[in-house]
């Protein structure tokens, strides 16, 4: 009966040790190479509350962010749907995605790189889909202040929402959920001149110009096949109590299809259009943010260098900015590591392809050699696990039906400087249905294809965009 009570005892305090230690693969070094999480915490309960990001309640000039489809959103019959049509989700990513390819299908070279402070100007297709379109904040236009839900998106410049007279005399409006902005009922709204310089510039924004009377015409036509067209105007922006902005140039859309439930976009890119390039003067065109890492939480976007996290790590960034396209924030990749183990890519790979970080597009997208080494290794280490297929473009998917944890291997990406950046548990796999997931990445058609660094990686991650160091920054645990 002794020896039988110690084997009990022994074999308890093996599974008590996987149970707890499973994250740490060398025990002398204390690393920490697989996340170990509840799978019920993967999939949020449709009764979930919302909670908010603290760091977004107590930051000044800060605004919080949520999922357009969670209940912190005002957007009430979306948040209602609480099973996303995940292959409409993935193939407005992979739109994205194409139309990112042709705008930067120009290969960069060793001296298209200038200095961190010029921008490197391709020619490439106009239009570029909005995605998904995960996440929005509310922001104040007008006078009175009119609250409207935005979608933000570091891969667009021009703000715009919808505007009256939009569905009348030929034009169109589709189904938003707050009311429409009325651009008559504002004292502080005003029209771009036609003969104006911002108009001449607007082909070079990414943005069709045409002149309607004396008046500035905006057309943004999208590879999805939606499009917002309109005046182009200056309004009052109302952030916070303490920060508005008066005579900000926006787009009033009268006329937009294809979209639905959001007011407009809130355009983050590093042309001279966006928010943070018109708002430097105040924000020095420094701006951060977090992704919640599930719908019932918000995370942040907050403008200027206030409460940034002393423990942020940056890598150099610089500006590709495309003709009749707009312009993206790039970065360097020069290493990828699965459980602490360098994956085998050549160095080529990466210099090859450039890459861009995007909000707006959901799945990471790696050069096909890279994504290739990256499988290969996630597999070996998830080969206890059942396998499925899954959507496309999918490849190494897992079902999880009856389990209660499970274990999946840390991914870290190296960035030029020596910056490394630990993937949060949420920003390794993509999970569907009741049970199911996916190896978050995916791989290019073509190893010089432009790499993408999706918001699904981005999760719970403070991500700093600093524009003048031409730098950007990355520190865990961001949102709190």
């Amino acid at each position: 009966m002794k020896n039988l009570l110690n084997i009990i005892t022994i074999i308890l305090c093996v599974l008590l040790s996987w149970e707890y230690t499973d994250g740490v693969e060398n025990r002398a070094s204390g690393e920490i190479s697989f996340h170990r999480i509840q799978i019920s915490s993967l999939f949020p309960s449709p009764s979930s509350s919302c909670v908010l990001s603290p760091r977004a309640s107590n930051t000044k000039s800060s605004l919080h962010v949520m999922h357009r489809h969670g209940p912190c959103s005002s957007l009430s019959s979306e948040k209602a749907t609480t099973s996303p049509d995940h292959d409409e989700i993935l193939r407005l990513d992979q739109a994205r995605v194409k139309s990112i390819h042709w705008k930067l299908s120009k290969k960069l070279t060793a001296r298209d790189r200038l200095s961190q402070s010029q921008s490197t100007v391709l020619q490439a297709r106009s239009g570029i889909t909005l995605g998904s379109g995960s996440y929005i904040v509310t922001v104040g236009i007008g006078t009175p202040k009119h609250d409207l839900s935005l979608l933000f998106d570091t891969g667009s410049d021009l703000t715009w929402t919808q505007c009256q007279p939009c569905g009348k005399n030929g034009t169109s409006c589709y189904p938003q959920e707050e009311p429409i902005f009325n651009s008559s009922s504002s004292s502080s709204y005003s029209n771009v001149p036609c003969s104006s310089p911002l108009c001449d510039s607007l082909p070079s924004q990414g943005v069709y110009r045409n002149c309607s009377g004396s008046n500035c015409f905006y057309v943004a036509g999208y590879v999805d096949g939606s499009s917002t067209s309109g005046f182009l105007a200056k309004e009052k922006f109302t952030l916070t109590n303490t920060d508005v902005f008066d005579k900000l140039n926006f787009g009033c859309g009268v006329n937009n299809q294809g979209f639905k439930g959001i007011a407009g976009l809130l355009g983050l890119g590093p042309g001279t259009l966006s928010f943070p390039s018109q708002t430097a003067m105040t924000y020095n065109n420094i701006f951060s943010y977090c992704l919640p890492s599930s719908k019932e939480y918000t995370g942040h976007l907050t403008f200027g260098s206030g409460g940034i996290s002393n423990s942020v790590k940056y890598t150099p960034s610089f500006t590709l900015l495309v003709n009749s396209g707009g312009s993206f924030y790039s970065l360097d990749i020069v290493g990828i590591s699965v459980a602490n183990k360098d994956l085998n890519i050549p160095l080529g790979v990466f210099s090859n392809a450039t890459a861009i970080i995007d909000s707006g597009t959901t799945i990471t997208r790696l050069p096909p050699v890279a994504y290739a080494a990256l499988r290969t290794a996630f597999k070996e280490k998830m080969s206890n696990y059942k396998t499925t297929l899954g959507p496309p473009p999918f490849d190494t998917c897992y079902d999880f039906t009856g389990l209660r944890t499970m274990s999946i291997p840390k991914i870290s990406f190296s960035f030029d400087g020596g910056t490394v950046v630990d993937l949060d548990s949420k920003g390794v796999m993509y999970m569907y249905g009741m049970s199911k997931g996916c190896l978050g990445f995916a791989g290019n058609t073509y190893n010089n294809n432009v790499a993408v660094f999706g918001s699904l990686q981005q999760k719970t991650l403070e991500v700093v965009y600093d524009v003048p160091s031409g730098r950007l920054g990355f520190a865990p645990n961001g949102c709190r």
